[in-house]
């Protein structure tokens, strides 16, 4: 028997599904094990260990949020792409909630290079960014701008920490709406405030 069918992909998907369902944090090589019926050491020939499977769930989830983030982008430019960027991101982060924490961690920068996913979500994001005529370093500070703005919205979301009466999807416009004024009128390095 074919140790019930396991490939990396499948262990893969696997412990993705099992990080939407109870949080990245608490996906373990004995859960996905169990999801299997099958013993701990039958998952070591298809990941390495439980930091490889982390980064390979980092890499699936992030090859899925950018598909989704080209896809919505595609053939807009401006406010009309920043927009559609967000909502991609943010609808990503709500309804995938552990793939998406799996999107945060860090990972080795020797593996980066071998990400056709991270290369893929580079290429989109600056070149959205490119059409506010943005250029290094600010590329990289706008970049941070962007992320840190919405990973903060989505966290603050997903565990409910928006008590206000106002509607928080109004309030995401309105956020994107001033991300745009800023990248439009953004301060470029080297030059006066």
């Amino acid at each position: 028997m074919a140790r019930a069918g396991l490939t990396a992909d499948r262990v893969v998907a696997a412990a993705a599904d099992l990080a939407d369902e109870v949080g990245f944090e608490n996906v373990s090589l004995s859960a996905l094990a169990r999801g299997f019926g099958v013993k701990d050491a039958s998952l070591y020939s298809h990941v390495r260990n439980l930091q490889d499977l982390r980064t390979r769930v980092a890499f699936l989830a992030g090859g899925e949020l950018i598909d989704r983030i080209a896809v919505a982008v595609a053939d807009r430019t401006g406010r009309e792409a920043l927009g559609a960027f967000a909502d991609a991101y943010r609808a990503y982060a709500l309804e995938h909630p552990g793939r998406y924490a799996a999107t945060q961690i860090r990972v080795d920068q020797s593996l980066i290079a071998d990400s056709p996913a991270l290369r893929r979500t580079a290429e989109i994001t600056y070149g959205m960014l490119r059409a506010y005529g943005l250029a290094e370093p600010d590329l990289t500070d706008a970049v941070r701008l962007l992320r840190s703005t919405f990973h903060g919205y989505c966290a603050l979301e997903s565990t409910g920490s928006f008590g206000a009466p106002r509607d928080v999807r109004r309030s995401w416009e309105r956020a994107v709406d001033a991300l745009h004024v800023a990248l439009t009128h953004w301060p470029r390095e080297g030059q006066p405030g």
